[in-house]
């Protein structure tokens, strides 16, 4: 009997159209600063409801771009929920800022309006920018946030990564996509091949900012311009006849050379393509999980729904009472993994890091501890199907030794 291939916790769909968009590129003139960048970003901005979508080469690079936007610097501070990627704090630390760490609730791991407050008081006038993460596929409190945010005159940067094919529901208006910026002045998505969509690797940042999209396409070059308005030196820049030399640009500061490959771009560009279908899927697969999981309560806890979005799910991240199972965390993963199926932690909180504790000292933040001692992803992707789950939950139970008991964890 063939063994059943290995199920990882996330992994990319790629199809006939997506190898065959970028054998197209690499036939194409240009492998860089192409047309397949320009068609991605503007596809996307139209597909996230933004005025303006500037590619990069990762989503880290992507939140070190707003960083920059922003001009933030020593002696600035930003708010940023202790539950997410390195790369959220560490924005701040490439420019000289530092980190003011936000808890979050522990049945969602989303920073709250009461959490962010707190935070604030901590910061104190030093705070000038925050960052609310969308983790696992769900959003922040947009709206809350943002009015908080809008009466200290923070700006706001949505860690999108996780909610590419989400849409807030709020009070302000119809139903808008994450990625549109309603309540945010930049908003940072990755295509990592974990995520919802794939291009190998690749960032992109929203805004409805046209001061804040040129700053970010120059952080993006080296710092360059091209733009005869913008030049300094007009002996340099002009020549006899008034008109801008041809070769000529400037560097009124240094930047980053983040651009997005062409090759990168077009597989971004039929990836997204599919964004719909690839999200359904994700929440059909979801509800799947619920059911199946269900049977192992209170053992197995699904993460708590929040009221004011549609996820675009990126991780299933189940709640688990390890003490009660009985089982140690790494044990369970290792049990799964020889069963075959994958499994992982995000993450472990940020003020618990070495760098960040010995920077800012211990502290204690309980609701990103609890949900960091619960939390573990279960495969999810687009290619997954209903076997799939029930292999996973299979897989879960008998790690935990649930399989074999006579209640089952049930209620």
């Amino acid at each position: 009997m063939a063994t059943a291939p290995f199920l990882p916790y996330g992994k990319q769909l790629i199809e006939d159209d997506d190898v065959a968009a970028v054998a197209e590129a690499l036939r194409g003139d240009f492998l860089t600063t192409g047309p397949s960048v320009t068609a991605f970003e503007e596809a996307f901005a139209a597909r996230v409801g933004a005025r303006h979508a500037i590619s990069c080469a990762n989503g880290t690079a992507a939140l070190h771009m707003t960083a920059l936007a922003l001009g933030l610097k020593a002696g600035d501070r930003t708010i940023v929920p202790a539950i997410t990627f390195l790369a959220t704090a560490n924005c701040a630390r490439y420019v000289g800022a530092e980190v003011t760490f936000a808890d979050v609730d522990p049945s969602t791991a989303l920073m709250t309006d009461a959490s962010m407050e707190d935070a604030l008081a901590r910061a104190g006038s030093a705070a000038k920018a925050v960052y609310p993460v969308h983790m696992n596929g769900q959003t922040a409190d947009m709206a809350a946030i943002s009015k908080r945010a809008r009466k200290r005159g923070l700006a706001i940067v949505e860690d999108a990564c996780h909610a590419l094919g989400g849409a807030y529901r709020d009070a302000d208006g119809p139903e808008a996509p994450v990625g549109s910026c309603r309540h945010s002045d930049m908003a940072i998505f990755s295509f990592h091949p974990v995520k919802i969509i794939a291009s190998g690797e690749g960032g992109m940042v929203t805004t409805n900012d046209g001061t804040l999209a040129a700053r970010l396409r120059r952080e993006r070059n080296h710092g360059m311009v091209r733009e005869p308005s913008l030049f300094e030196d007009k002996d340099q820049a002009f020549g006899p006849d008034g008109s801008a030399n041809p070769w000529y640009y400037e560097m009124p500061e240094p930047g980053f050379n983040y651009r997005l490959t062409d090759i990168h771009a077009a597989l971004g560009l039929s990836q997204l393509k599919k964004l719909d279908r690839f999200a359904a899927r994700r929440r059909e697969l979801v509800a799947l999980y619920d059911r199946a999981l269900a049977a192992y309560v209170p053992v197995i806890r699904p993460l708590s729904r929040t009221p004011h979005d549609t996820p675009g799910w990126h991780l299933y991240v189940a709640l688990i009472d390890f003490a009660r199972a009985g089982v140690d965390r790494g044990a369970c993963m290792r049990a799964m993994a020889k069963d075959g199926v994958g499994s992982q932690v995000h993450y472990l909180p940020l003020h618990r890091q070495p760098y960040y504790r010995g920077r800012y000292g211990a502290m204690s933040l309980p609701g990103a501890e609890r949900y960091y001692a619960e939390a573990l992803s279960l495969p999810l992707s687009a290619q997954m199907t209903g076997d799939d789950v029930e292999r996973v939950v299979r897989a879960l139970a008998a790690a935990l030794g649930l399989d074999n008991r006579t209640d089952k964890g049930r209620r």
